[in-house]
């Protein structure tokens, strides 16, 4: 499916106004991410849950992955995961473990009760989402979500080096 071309984001020349935000991809796309990541941070507050600590319990049940791997994954920095295994160990819903493939390292693994919570909350948040898409046409919905993955998995997949750390909102 060929993809519509997005009007070209071009800066304001010195001395005229900038371009108003709408046109600013960066700060639709961070204006999008907060409004999501508040949204969903209240709804599974509920399940005395985090969206990071939901996502890190998801990527944990595909498979045995090492903390490192597992922050790789989601894109934390490894003291973000530390802290959020932390907390998940804490309340019984995940634990690290010997991996059966090198016993010199611990992998992650989803407790029963980080399963049933997590099989509560891909409720909630499928609702979520598909509340959020249905704003849009629904002729729109597909294209827009193939757009975003082809930017997330595409050009935007990797971040470039800079001098100065770059914080991630959630």
């Amino acid at each position: 499916m060929e993809m519509p071309h997005a009007p070209t984001l071009v800066p304001a020349p010195i001395g005229r106004d900038p371009a108003p935000p709408e046109s600013n991809l960066g700060w639709l796309l961070a204006q999008a991410s907060h409004a999501l990541a508040t949204e969903l941070t209240a709804a599974l507050e509920e399940f005395s849950v985090t969206p990071r600590s939901h996502c890190v319990l998801t990527a944990a049940l595909t498979g045995e992955h090492t903390q490192k791997q597992l922050a790789d994954a989601i894109g934390v920095d490894k003291t973000t995961m530390v802290v959020t295994l932390d907390a998940l160990e804490e309340a019984g819903l995940a634990e690290r473990v010997p991996s059966k493939a090198d016993r010199r390292a611990r992998v992650i693994r989803v407790t029963p009760a980080g399963r049933r919570l997590v099989a509560k909350c891909e409720r909630v948040v499928a609702r979520i989402q598909a509340d959020v898409l249905a704003s849009l046409p629904a002729r729109q919905r597909e294209p827009f979500l193939d757009a975003l993955s082809g930017l997330v998995f595409g050009r935007l997949s990797r971040p470039t080096p800079c001098g100065g750390q770059v914080r991630r909102r959630s």
